[in-house]
């Protein structure tokens, strides 16, 4: 079989080569270069140059074609735009999320297919499986890695069964010590490089000065609420078992706090450069533990925050999915208006699993939580799984 492998310079993606090769397969190196510019990294030099070294040098020790793409134009019009128009809005996107659906299994894969491939890999920590429905067409099953410290099951959930069909994870039965193991011992020059950190292609950077490229600073205020305050102390709704929307709608609704709700303890330099949850860089003290933002009001640049991680204001027993973004990898398990589905369920990278209901309504889809979920943030990816299939996702409303 001819495969193309994504080389990103990473011992992950060297060793997914190195084992296509191993079986016997016809493969070649495609090393996307997605970022010109250096002066938002944290390192000296723009690392894409010394990756692309990288996977060169893997794709000479394999005796493999290797090739560069210049995919930059197009990752900035997908990924790096639609990056700064939502945070601008106050939502907090994934982009490596839209990277695997936008550029790696979209453009990419359709430049590899054109070159005659018959399937395209990646260093992914995922596993695909087949079956056959009574139709007698193949469904593919997009499943966990078996390395459960490094699933990277998460930044998939936005692909396609099409997509799915011409995927290959090579090392998503692998735990990473092994995979270094295989890198070590094939002699590969990765085998003891660090795992990139950062934004996907771009390297380490700092995201309040990569958003300031086009996110001008602008001083506001923040604002502290406090566990006493009567947003938190409100009488519980109850609703009776027909009323499942109206309680949906209800645990899933954010708070709207006004300044006058709390007391101004500090000054910020945009609200578009925080996130729902984050505790770091507010530049507050005098606090027993942390503060954490609870709340951006983006028309009047405020930040609202919360001192503690338990503080009530970080948490929500539910969310909501507008049903124009609830995308299913998984098309034959879509709920129909009125359903209902147990699963398991997490609202960004690295989160355990947690357990929780969807429901489907015409206006939306709402997951409720079991237990409440903290820092829910709007523009996040909220992915469902039944047992270690991950089976659907969405953008938080």
């Amino acid at each position: 079989m001819k495969i193309v492998v994504g080389l990103s310079g990473g011992v992950d993606s060297s060793v997914a080569a190195y084992l296509l090769k191993q079986q016997g397969h016809e493969v070649i190196g495609l090393f996307m270069r997605n970022w010109n510019d250096a002066s938002v990294t944290l390192e000296d030099e723009c690392p894409w140059i010394e990756d692309s070294n990288d996977a060169l040098m893997v794709a000479k020790k394999l005796g493999i074609p290797f090739q560069v793409i210049d995919m930059s134009a197009l990752y900035k019009e997908r990924i790096v735009d639609y990056m700064f128009a939502e945070y601008e809005k106050g939502r907090t996107p994934n982009p490596d999320v839209l990277c695997n659906r936008e550029v790696k299994f979209d453009v990419f894969m359709k430049t590899a297919l054109s070159l005659g491939a018959d399937k395209v890999a990646t260093g992914h920590y995922a596993r695909i499986e087949t079956s056959t429905n009574e139709a007698g067409e193949t469904i593919y099953h997009l499943l966990s890695g078996k390395d459960k410290n490094k699933d990277q099951s998460y930044f998939l959930c936005q692909l396609s069964q099409e997509q799915l069909s011409k995927a290959l994870f090579p090392i998503g039965e692998l735990e990473k010590p092994k995979v270094r193991e295989i890198a070590k011992a094939a002699g590969l020059v990765t085998a003891e490089k660090k795992d990139s950190q950062g934004l996907c292609f771009i390297g380490k950077v700092s995201l309040p000065d990569f958003l300031k490229q086009q996110l001008k600073p602008k001083e506001g205020e923040i604002v502290e609420i406090f566990r006493d305050s009567p947003l938190f102390h409100q009488e519980e709704v109850s609703f009776s078992a027909d009323e499942k929307l109206r309680e949906l709608e209800y645990l899933s609704q954010k708070i709207d706090y006004k300044k006058s709700d709390g007391k101004v303890i500090g000054k910020h330099q945009g609200a578009q450069y925080y996130t729902i949850g984050q505790g770091k860089g507010l530049g507050i003290g005098g606090h027993k533990e942390s503060c954490f933002v609870i709340h951006r009001d983006m028309e009047n640049n405020i930040l609202f925050v919360g001192e503690g991680h338990s503080f009530p204001g970080l948490y929500r027993k539910a969310l909501r999915i507008d049903n124009s973004e609830v995308h299913w990898v998984r098309p034959d398990l879509r709920l129909k208006t009125g359903a209902s589905m147990p699963a398991k369920v997490r609202i960004r990278y690295r989160q355990p699993l947690e357990n929780a209901t969807l429901y489907q309504f015409d206006e939306g889809l709402f997951i409720a939580f079991e237990n409440p979920q903290s820092a829910i943030a709007e523009g996040q990816f909220a992915a469902w799984y039944l047992d270690d299939e991950l089976i659907g996702s969405g953008v938080i409303s």
